[in-house]
């Protein structure tokens, strides 16, 4: 077995390659080769925490995997990451244990890959301004999925506290993107919201982070923060307002996206509302964006078959370049 941790994994695997490796995957669910169990989730309400696990297998490549992942807003506070996990990968023929990967930076970029996908499917060919509502643990991964789709002229940063917007601004510019890119602090959100024509919330927000009616014909949506049932990002308005909605899987979504559960029990919506899943958009089962007026939006609450993706594309990488610890386990 070979240990990876997350300096190595940031240094191996970078967004475009698990753009490519989440996007094959799909076409293997597709195919019928992925199996996906329920995840279990529990939550530790006085912390504001929760533990997810998550059980996935790809029989066309005869590897899986099981995630353990904590998220812990309080954290920070303490010098903790938010969000820690690893990834227990196996061989699906003899059941050999292959390798246990630091799941926190692999959690970031596989959603910051599915908001690449999704956006470069339904957000305008010509979108250069994307806002970012919450600059907080996963905000950084969704930028760069966004930047490596699409020719952003401008970021907007949203956030409650101003100071962490201004130190996610300055780790934008010490990562090295574009430095022809202009990026503003806002402190009023429906002037980044009305500015925007790609919106990321990355927030574990209660409430909606903005007014559904600030909305301009032709924006896109990614909302990747709330994924409990309590949680809602986006309000009302804006779902109905929303010509494609798009989800990263839909069982998950049933069960976890606080703000389509909420919509689900209005008397006008429903979740056959939904125009698909984020693998019709990538076989092409269902239509991408079809005009400039479509207000669209992608929804991600996270699948372990995602996770999978992420950790054989580093694995195989790892064995390539000869990285990694190797420990003896029997």
């Amino acid at each position: 077995m070979i240990i990876l941790n997350e300096k190595e994994i940031q240094q191996l695997y970078k967004m475009e390659q698990a753009i490519i490796d989440i996007e094959q995957m799909l076409h293997h669910k597709h195919a019928g080769r992925i199996e996906n169990p329920l995840r279990t989730v529990i939550e530790f309400p006085e912390e504001d925490g929760s533990v997810l696990y998550m059980p996935s297998a790809d029989k066309h490549k005869e590897l899986m995997t099981m995630k353990a992942v904590t998220i812990f807003p309080k954290n920070p506070s303490q010098g903790k990451p938010t969000t820690q996990g690893v990834i227990l990968l196996s061989d699906a023929k003899n059941g050999e244990h292959l390798a246990l990967l630091n799941a926190s930076y692999l959690t970031r970029l596989r959603t910051g890959a599915m908001t690449g996908i999704a956006t470069d499917r339904l957000a305008l060919k010509d979108a250069n301004t994307l806002t970012m509502i919450g600059t907080g643990a996963m905000a950084f991964e969704q930028a760069l999925g966004v930047l490596a789709v699409r020719d952003i002229k401008t970021i907007l940063l949203i956030n409650p506290t101003i100071e962490k917007a201004y130190r996610f601004r300055d780790k934008l510019r010490d990562f090295g993107i574009d430095p022809s890119i202009e990026i503003e602090v806002l402190e009023d959100v429906s002037e980044a919201v009305k500015r925007a024509q790609i919106i990321c919330c990355s927030t574990r927000s209660h409430d909606p982070v903005f007014n559904g009616e600030d909305i301009q014909p032709g924006t896109h949506v990614n909302g990747v923060g709330s994924y409990l049932p309590h949680m809602r990002e986006v309000d009302f308005t804006f779902i109905q307002r929303a010509t494609k909605i798009v989800v990263d899987d839909m069982h998950g979504t049933k069960e976890e996206a606080g703000e389509l559960i909420h919509a689900a029990k209005q008397p006008d919506w429903s979740f056959d509302d939904i125009h698909g899943e984020l693998i019709d958009l990538v076989t092409n089962k269902i239509s991408h964006r079809e005009n400039d007026e479509e207000i669209t939006f992608f929804k991600s609450v996270g699948a372990a078959y995602y996770d999978m993706a992420v950790a054989i594309g580093v694995y195989d990488k790892a064995l390539r370049s000869n990285v990694g610890t190797k420990v003896d386990i029997n």
